[in-house]
């Protein structure tokens, strides 16, 4: 059995640069403290444009804005977790006239109102702590450890799937393309003491992509659900991310769908 599909493998080169970019990030805003540069100094990894070049930032931007643009049109290259909004890749489920079977708007309150009051949290120490407690660069690495974050979600383990959304998998995925917003949400507390237009680039284009994703939802409900779109049913999915993340593989009518298939 083949079990790393094309969609896996592509998942998991973002997993390992990812990583690297937030391991190296970390290293070395380490070492920058442990050779006697003073926490809480905006140039510890050069995010503020005073102090020269932002690096980190560069590259951030370069390799999410990057991403965010491969959503926000069709392509294969993309998991269709986040490509069902588009009109390509809806396949009617029936015939007749049938409504959606939508998740009931609390899920996707519960996702929005606890990740609000984690973030919310950090953004008051942020703020009102002047830097000393968490500083310009700490928010920077939580970014890019939400990004990291966001890999393993799909990859391995979603506790927002497990525990809240409780949807079958990432095609059914309600807020799949929540996950930039919601990794550079750091970010929203920073343009409170201004900085490098980098951060509202990556913010930006977050938020462009989250209205693109919810006025798709409304406008074509029928896209995102498994009831009405037959592209989202285990028979046509060709990413097979449920053979290696182990919530997903436990569920029965997903092993069965899968062994079905290969069984033809």
């Amino acid at each position: 059995m083949k079990k790393w599909s094309h969609m896996s493998r592509s998942h998991m080169v973002k997993l390992i640069y990812r990583s690297t970019l937030f391991l190296g990030a970390l290293i070395y805003f380490l070492v920058r403290l442990a050779t006697g540069t003073k926490y809480g100094e905006s140039n510890v990894l050069f995010v503020d444009f005073s102090d020269g070049v932002p690096v980190i930032l560069i590259i951030m931007t370069f390799v999410f804005v990057g991403e965010m643009i491969f959503r926000l049109f069709p392509t294969r290259h993309e998991a269709m977790g986040s490509q069902k909004m588009f009109k390509v890749n809806y396949i009617p489920r029936l015939k007749e006239e049938i409504k959606p079977q939508k998740q009931h708007w609390a899920r996707t309150f519960f996702v929005f109102a606890s990740w609000s009051a984690l973030n919310l949290v950090i953004g008051f120490i942020y703020l009102f702590g002047n830097g000393k407690i968490i500083s310009d660069d700490v928010m920077v690495l939580i970014c890019l450890f939400y990004s990291v974050c966001d890999l393993i979600c799909i990859m391995f383990f979603c506790p927002f799937q497990a525990w809240m959304m409780k949807n079958k998998c990432c095609n059914t995925c309600r807020i799949y393309n929540w996950d930039y917003l919601m990794m550079f949400t750091p970010f929203i507390f920073m343009v409170f003491r201004s900085g490098p237009i980098l951060h509202y680039v990556m913010l930006g284009c977050a938020l462009i992509l989250f209205v693109a994703w919810e006025m798709s939802y409304r406008l074509f409900p029928k896209r995102f659900t498994e009831n009405t779109n037959d592209r989202l049913s285990c028979k046509n999915c060709n990413e097979w991310l449920c053979r290696h993340n182990k919530f997903f593989s436990s569920k029965k009518e997903i092993k069965r769908s899968l062994d079905d298939k290969n069984n033809k």
